[in-house]
């Protein structure tokens, strides 16, 4: 509710908070003008000192403008009696007391509103979302080279194992042995020689 005023004053009222959860706030600057004015300009302000301007519009009978600093994002609408701040993509940062300012610009004389109580914006922080690290490789990539590896060391494998069987049976070969003691001929077996003892040719005594 706005109470009646003078000529040529101006009287804002603002909602004293609101929670944005969304990162956006829609802030809604009511006044009340009963002066002769034709062009105006509305600004938003941020700080207890109003020392940071958001955004402001300014309107005449045929034209509205509209800007924004680089730290925000800001838009302003006018209606009939009151002037809508939009904001979006705002951060838990931005959580001030914001204020909103009047101004008729022509014709003379200059005026504005005196300070409202202003609007605490409190900007909800933004649960942050854990994302796990891509890898850098696809995973299709992974997979084949871990299949090849596998089948090499499985080929390597079974080829360690043939050669070492082949070994083994080689070794055993070689292991046997034949028993090289000289035999005699049946026939001397009384001849009263050893059995190691080679057999004498009595044949060269003959003639």
């Amino acid at each position: 509710f706005l109470p009646s005023l003078p000529e040529n004053k101006i009287l804002v009222a603002q909602h004293p908070l609101l929670i944005v959860a969304n990162q956006t706030a829609t802030l809604v600057c009511n006044y009340t003008y009963n002066g002769t004015g034709k062009e105006f300009r509305a600004s938003l302000h941020k700080g207890t000192d109003s020392s940071v301007e958001v955004c402001f519009i300014s309107w005449n009978a045929t034209n509205i403008r509209n800007n924004s600093t680089k730290e925000f994002n800001c838009q302003g609408d006018h209606d009939k009696d009151k002037v809508i701040f939009n904001l979006w993509n705002m951060n838990a940062n931005q959580t001030d007391i914001y204020f909103c300012k009047i101004e008729v610009m022509y014709p003379p004389p200059y005026v504005y509103n005196e300070k409202s109580n202003g609007t605490v914006i409190h900007v909800k922080e933004t649960p942050t979302q854990i994302q796990e690290p891509q890898s850098a490789v696809p995973l299709w990539i992974l997979a084949t080279v871990t299949g090849i590896l596998a089948l090499y060391s499985m080929l390597i494998t079974a080829g360690f194992l043939n050669y070492w069987q082949k070994s083994k049976k080689h070794m055993y070969h070689q292991s046997d042995y034949m028993n090289m003691t000289p035999r005699h001929p049946p026939y001397q077996k009384n001849k009263g020689y050893p059995s190691y003892a080679p057999t004498r040719d009595y044949t060269a005594y003959r003639s």
